[in-house]
């Protein structure tokens, strides 16, 4: 098995997911799916479910919030779904004593930057581990700075963070997929 990188993108309910399964599943019988959330209210549980009934038995099945590297996945193709959350568990876990702020005065400003500069490193050195693997890698990821601008200083923080992450993936792949109403798109 060759190693590859993949990354699909998309807006939420794009068919992100779905596709990624079935390109998973044209490379390997038995691919891993490495779920990156953490269940945080009901209907996400109802989600995860959702995507678990969907996929089936022969799916391999790992839930990894942060270290997604500690996993030996050599010789397998594996589905990280999804970026998004993964970056979101980093970006919470760093950020917490600023996560009630609506108003932001410039020091604030400044250290809500540097948190961002440091977990988009943290991110970048982990996937970096993880993607020395000889594997096939398809990573899922969300387009959320497709809408507006936030008022929010901590919804523009993650926007950014996440941004730059996709950008970094999308760099280091050897193809981009955009999902657009459930139609792949290939960018590269």
């Amino acid at each position: 098995m060759a190693k590859r990188i993949i990354l699909i993108t998309g807006g939420e309910r794009s068919g992100k997911s779905s596709y990624a399964e079935q390109m998973a599943q044209q490379y390997d019988p038995n691919p891993v799916y490495l779920a990156t959330a953490r269940i945080w209210d009901e209907e996400f549980r109802l989600r995860v479910r959702m995507h678990q009934q969907r996929r089936g038995a022969h799916w391999i099945n790992i839930e990894e919030p942060m270290e997604l590297s500690r996993h030996h996945l050599a010789g397998h193709t594996v589905l990280v779904d999804c970026l998004t959350l993964w970056a979101t568990n980093f970006f919470f876990r760093a950020s917490t004593d600023e996560i009630d702020e609506e108003v932001e005065d410039a020091q604030k400003a400044r250290q809500g930057q540097e948190t961002v500069k440091q977990v988009l490193q943290e991110l970048k050195e982990e996937f970096d581990r993880l993607t020395q693997q000889d594997a096939t890698f398809l990573f899922v990821t969300n387009e959320i700075g497709s809408g507006g601008i936030s008022p929010n200083p901590i919804q523009r923080r993650f926007t950014d963070l996440l941004g730059w992450l996709n950008q970094y993936v999308a760099q280091k792949a050897d193809e981009v997929i955009l999902m657009v109403s459930g139609i792949p798109v290939k960018i590269k």
